[in-house]
C-alpha cells in the first residue's frame, strides 16, 4: 500500500504515556502522529459508560502519581483537569465491628491509632519522616535517565548524578534506603509498629498490582511506589479526577491538539518498519505505512518485542532478553452500578459520610493477605480475597444518576494463567462473586445494591488495553527489573537495542501509575538523538 506522509515521530499506544512524550515532542517542534488502536485515546486511563446512566474509570481509578511538573507543563488545569482529594485517605473495616480511620492530618491518625495502641501512635511521626526521606530520595529520580549497564562516559556521568542525593545522607538514612529496596513490607512495617490494624493499612499499598505476599522480599519498595505522588501540592495523598481518569488523557489530547500533533484512533499497528537498520515507521493493520525519523512505543516491552516485531528485527533486538521480563500483577477490576450507599458495620447508614469517600481497604491483617497469596496460587484466587473499595461518585456527581453510585473494586489476588486448564472466560463471574462476598462481610447491603456490574479479569485487561498478563504496570515492580535494569539491562535509558525505536510506557523507568514520567523522559531523549542526527 501507499506510504502516508511522513512525520518526525509516530508513537504506537495513545495511553496517557503516548500523549505525554507527544505534547513534549511537539512543543519541541516535532512533526508528531499517534496511532491508537481502540476508538478511543487514554489506554488504561479512560472513562466508559458501563451501564445506561453510570460512567467510571474502567481501569486506572485514583491520582497521585500524575507529576506535578507535568500536569503544569502540558497546562492540564487549563485543559479542564480538576482533582479532588479524597475526605479521609483510607477506611480499614474489622471483623469485630471496629475499624481505622487514616487521613485527616497526623494528630487525627494518631488519635485513631491510639485505640489500638499507644505506642504505635507516639511512633506515627517518625515513620511518616522516615518514609518521606526515603520518598524524596526516588522522586528526585523519577525524571532522570538511568544509567545503562555497561555504556559509555554519559552513562557514567549519569550514574553519578544519579548517586548524588543517596551520598548527601547520613549512614542511618542510607540503611533505611536501602531496607525499603530490599525488605518485605511486613518486615518493614514490623520494624515501626504493634497492632495489626496500622500495619495491614500501610502494608496494602505492597500487594496492589504486585503478586506477591507482604512478607516477601522487596514489596517494602512496592509500599514506597505508592506513597511518591501528591494531590494539589499534597505529597502521599490520594484524590479524584472529576469526570473519572479520562478527564486526565482528555485533557492531554487536547494540549496535543493544541500543538499539533496528529491523533489517529481505530488504527491498530501491525508492525515496526525498518530500513537500513533503523526504526523508519509503522505499518498499520490496514496495510497503510507510516513513516517516521523515530518510532516510540507506549506498549509493553513484552508486546513490541512479541508482537511488533518480526523474525528478522527480533535478531537484531536481542529478543532473549525480553522473552522472561515478568509480567503478572495478579488483578481483577469491577466497577458496580449501585442503588445506595454500602452499609458499613462499624460505621453504620447509607447517607453520605466521610469514609464514603475514602478508600476501603477489606483486608484486615497482613496475615490475611498472605493468605490470600498463597491461595491464589494454589487455586487461582482466594476465597477471601484483598479488595480495596471506591466510590467515585461520592466526590463527582457527574458519574452516577441522583441518588444513585459508582464504586470501583481493585482486587488482588488473580493469577492470569489458572491452574487445571480453567479459563477465564468461564470463570469470570464467579471469580467476581468472591470479591462482593468480601465487601458484603463488612457492608451487608453491599451486594444486593447492586444494579450492574463491569468485570475485568486479568485476561480481560490483556484483550482490552494490551497489558501482558493484566499487568497494570507493564511490568513487575522488582529490584531486577527497576531503574537501570527496567525493561532490561543495557536498554534502560528509553532506548531500544534498534536504532530510532524508543519505549515510552511504563515498561521503562520509573514503571506503573498513571504519571506521565515515561513518557517525559523519554521525549528528552528523542528530542536530544533527533537533534544530534539532524547536526
Amino acid at each position: 500500500m501507499k506510504p502516508d506522509r511522513a512525520f518526525d515521530v509516530v508513537i504506537v499506544g495513545a495511553g496517557h504515556n503516548g500523549l505525554v512524550c507527544a505534547a513534549y515532542l511537539a512543543a519541541a517542534g516535532f512533526r508528531v502522529c499517534v496511532v491508537e488502536g481502540r476508538d478511543i485515546v487514554g489506554g488504561a486511563a479512560v472513562t466508559e459508560e458501563f451501564h445506561p446512566g453510570f460512567r467510571n474509570s474502567t481501569a486506572s481509578y485514583a491520582v497521585s502519581l500524575l507529576h506535578p511538573k507535568v500536569i503544569r507543563e502540558l497546562n492540564l488545569a487549563a485543559r479542564g483537569l480538576r482533582i479532588v482529594e479524597r475526605p479521609l485517605s483510607n477506611l480499614l473495616p474489622l471483623p469485630d465491628g471496629a475499624c481505622l480511620k487514616v487521613g485527616g492530618g497526623v494528630a487525627a491518625t494518631q488519635a485513631e491509632v491510639a485505640r489500638f495502641s499507644s505506642k504505635d501512635a507516639a511512633a506515627l511521626p517518625a515513620y511518616y519522616a522516615a518514609l518521606e526521606q526515603v520518598a524524596g530520595i526516588v522522586r528526585a529520580l523519577l525524571l532522570e535517565t538511568p544509567p545503562n549497564v555497561g555504556g559509555g562516559l554519559h552513562d557514567v556521568l549519569q550514574a553519578w548524578k544519579s548517586a548524588k542525593g543517596f551520598r548527601a545522607l547520613d549512614l542511618a538514612a542510607r540503611a533505611r534506603v536501602l531496607d525499603c529496596f530490599t525488605l518485605s513490607a511486613g518486615d518493614w512495617l514490623d520494624r515501626w509498629f504493634e497492632s495489626e490494624p496500622i500495619k495491614a493499612c500501610f502494608g496494602f499499598d505492597s500487594v496492589v498490582g504486585h503478586f506477591a505476599s507482604p512478607y516477601s522480599p522487596g514489596s517494602a519498595y512496592v509500599l514506597l511506589h505508592m506513597v511518591l505522588g501528591e494531590v494539589n501540592g499534597k505529597t502521599g495523598t490520594w484524590g479524584h479526577a472529576i469526570g473519572g481518569m479520562g478527564a486526565i488523557t482528555r485533557a492531554m489530547a487536547a494540549e496535543c491538539a493544541a500543538r499539533g500533533v496528529e491523533i489517529r484512533t481505530a488504527q491498530p499497528v501491525a508492525r515496526i518498519l525498518t530500513a537500513a537498520g533503523r526504526a523508519g515507521g509503522v505499518v498499520l493493520a490496514d496495510g497503510t505505512e507510516i513513516r517516521a525519523r523515530a518510532v516510540a512505543v507506549n506498549v509493553t516491552p513484552r508486546v513490541l518485542a512479541e508482537q511488533l516485531l518480526d523474525a528478522s528485527q527480533r535478531a537484531q533486538f536481542d529478543f532473549a532478553r525480553f522473552e522472561t521480563y515478568a509480567c503478572e500483577s495478579a488483578t481483577l477490576r469491577m466497577n458496580v452500578a449501585l442503588a445506595e450507599l454500602p452499609d458499613f458495620s462499624c460505621l453504620p447508614g447509607t447517607t453520605m459520610q466521610p469514609h464514603h469517600g475514602a478508600g476501603v481497604i477489606l483486608a484486615p491483617s497482613l496475615g490475611y493477605m498472605e493468605r490470600a497469596y498463597v491461595d491464589a496460587r494454589a487455586d487461582g484466587w482466594s476465597a477471601a480475597p484483598v479488595v480495596e473499595l471506591l466510590i467515585p461518585s461520592t466526590l463527582d456527581d457527574t458519574l452516577a444518576p441522583p441518588g444513585r453510585h459508582v464504586a470501583s473494586l481493585f482486587c488482588q489476588h488473580f493469577r492470569y494463567k489458572l491452574p487445571a486448564g480453567r479459563h477465564w472466560d468461564d470463570e469470570r463471574e464467579r471469580a467476581a462473586d468472591a470479591a462482593i462476598a468480601v465487601v458484603d462481610r463488612f457492608a451487608p447491603n453491599f451486594g444486593r445494591s447492586i444494579l450492574a456490574r463491569q468485570i475485568h479479569t486479568p485476561l480481560d485487561l490483556e484483550r482490552k488495553f494490551g497489558l501482558t498478563g493484566g499487568d497494570i504496570y507493564h511490568g513487575r515492580l522488582s529490584l531486577n527489573q527497576l531503574f537501570s535494569a527496567r525493561p532490561v539491562l543495557g536498554s534502560a535509558d528509553y532506548r531500544m537495542p534498534m536504532p530510532g525505536l524508543y519505549l515510552c510506557g511504563s515498561g521503562a523507568h520509573p514503571g506503573g501509575g498513571v504519571t506521565g514520567v515515561p513518557g517525559h523522559n523519554a521525549a528528552r531523549e528523542i528530542r536530544r538523538d533527533l537533534r544530534r542526527r539532524r547536526r
